[in-house]
């Protein structure tokens, strides 16, 4: 099943708490180093993680986004389908930039348990008037946004009212002095956008049982 959407698991040492569906920011693949790691942090938590290539992608190996993004969020649909019939438990999905954009808008089809989005792509740069915001007030699953605080696609300072116009909790990880690709020399990223998750589902953070 994963070879239909391109995925790849990270699988936990005993049977997972859970699934975990993460896809890639518009230049990206499923092989980005930050998918890598935050797969791999949920998979130490217990979890099934599958890191997965948007419809575009899987029709050819670089490049922007081509075809529709109707077409990639019907992938997102698709893959977290296959991914939540792996494991029984909480559904969490998301993505980097495009993909967690793509998936926050095909969340109320997609009946998770949390959304995590990692820099989220609130306006192109240097474009503030053409805000991406106008789906958010559609969602009602508890969201986790991992941002860092020199994203030149929206500032923390934009990305707090736009987190309040979805009608569930949310909470904002803070990355300090990261760009939009989220690299940190002194923050442990995953770790941080795992345990914000966690907490949202009501889980204690850094559960490893």
């Amino acid at each position: 099943m994963l070879d239909d959407i391109a995925g790849v698991a990270h699988e936990p040492a005993g049977d997972p708490h859970g699934t975990v569906a993460l896809t890639h920011g518009a230049g990206g693949s499923r092989e980005s180093p930050m998918l890598i790691a935050v797969c791999d942090e949920w998979a130490r938590r217990g979890w099934l993680a599958v890191r997965y290539d948007l419809p575009y992608r899987r029709r050819r190996p670089k490049g922007p986004p081509s075809g529709s993004a109707a077409a990639d969020q019907a992938g997102i649909v698709e893959a977290v389908t296959v991914i939540r019939a792996l494991a029984d438990g909480p559904v969490i999905a998301g993505g980097h930039s495009y993909g967690g954009r793509l998936t926050s808008m095909a969340a109320p089809d997609l009946n998770l348990d949390v959304l995590t989005l990692f820099s989220y792509p609130l306006h192109p740069p240097g474009k503030p008037e053409r805000a991406r915001t106008g789906h958010l007030p559609r969602i009602t699953v508890p969201t986790v946004f991992t941002h860092g605080t020199a994203d030149p696609f929206g500032s923390i300072a934009e990305l707090q009212p736009a987190a309040a116009l979805i009608d569930a909790p949310t909470a904002i990880v803070e990355i300090t002095g990261a760009r939009h690709d989220l690299r940190s020399k002194t923050l442990d990223v995953p770790a941080l956008a795992v345990d914000a998750a966690l907490h949202l589902l009501g889980r204690p953070p850094r559960d490893t049982r």
